[in-house]
């Protein structure tokens, strides 16, 4: 009997250890679920947040003044539109630029 109580024992003992690393498993990947939710979620709060500043971005205002201001570049008018025409081999530019 006493070769069956130890290894009752044992095995009872391997049991609650196992049981242990189990529920120490079970906690710890819950812990690392629970990050990457969060940083899932700040990572979409993330993106809207880029996506409205690239629309605001994108505003023709926005595009025209930048285009005014740093290109140097003006709105087209018919005082500084050049036509080229092409006819018997010759190309010809009409018009005035200021």
């Amino acid at each position: 009997m006493s070769r069956l109580s130890i290894f009752l024992l044992l095995t009872v003992t391997a049991s609650a250890l196992m049981l242990v690393h189990s529920q120490y498993e079970t906690r710890r990947l819950f812990m690392a679920l629970e990050s990457a939710k969060k940083e899932a979620k700040r990572l979409e709060i993330d993106e809207d947040r880029l996506q409205v500043e690239r629309r605001a971005q994108a505003t023709p205002l926005r595009v025209e003044q930048i285009a005014r201001q740093q290109l140097q570049m003006r709105t087209a008018s018919p005082a500084i539109t050049q036509y080229v025409s092409i006819g018997d081999g010759s190309v010809s530019v009409k018009g005035t630029q200021p």
